[in-house]
C-alpha cells in the first residue's frame, strides 16, 4: 500500500471512530454530573478528530494529485512526515492525559468538572493508541 492509500484508510478509521466516539459521549452524557461530564469530553474530542479527518483527508487527496505524488523522493517524504506527525502527536496524547488527570483532582469535589477530567483521560489514552498503532504501521517508501 502506499502512503496515500494508508493515509485514506487513517482518515476513514479516524472519522468512523469518533461518530461512535460522539454518539457513546450523547448516551454517558444522559448520566448523573460525572457522567455528563465525560459524555461532553467524548462529544467535544469527537467533533474535533472529525474536523481533522475532513481537512486532513481533503489535504492528501490534493497532494496525491500533484504530477510527481509517486516519484519515490515524494512517497518517502510523505511517509516520513505522517510518521513524525502520529509520533508528535502521541507524545501530545500523554499530556492531554496528564492535564485530564490534573483537572480530575483539582476537581475532586465537582463531580461534572471531575467527570471532565476522566473524559479527558479515556480521550488522550484512545488517540495514544490510535496514533501508535498507525506511526508503527506507516508505511516505508525507500527514496530511491
Amino acid at each position: 500500500m502506499t502512503i496515500w492509500g494508508f493515509n485514506e484508510q487513517l482518515t476513514r478509521r479516524l472519522f468512523a471512530w469518533n461518530v461512535v466516539n460522539i454518539a457513546i459521549g450523547m448516551l454517558v452524557g444522559r448520566g448523573d454530573e460525572w457522567q455528563r461530564g465525560v459524555g461532553s469530553q467524548s462529544v467535544g474530542w469527537g467533533l474535533v478528530n472529525i474536523g481533522i479527518a475532513l481537512i486532513g483527508g481533503r489535504a492528501t487527496r490534493q497532494r496525491a494529485l500533484k504530477p510527481d505524488a509517486h516519484s519515490p523522493a515524494t512517497l518517502h517524504k510523505e511517509s516520513r512526515n505522517l510518521r513524525r506527525l502520529l509520533w508528535i502527536n502521541s507524545g501530545l496524547d500523554v499530556l492531554y492525559m496528564l492535564g485530564g488527570w490534573w483537572l480530575a483532582r483539582r476537581e475532586a469535589a465537582r463531580p461534572f468538572r471531575r467527570g471532565m477530567g476522566h473524559g479527558i483521560i479515556v480521550q488522550g489514552a484512545l488517540l495514544l493508541l490510535f496514533d501508535v498503532i498507525h506511526a508503527l504501521d506507516v508505511p516505508s517508501h525507500d527514496e530511491r
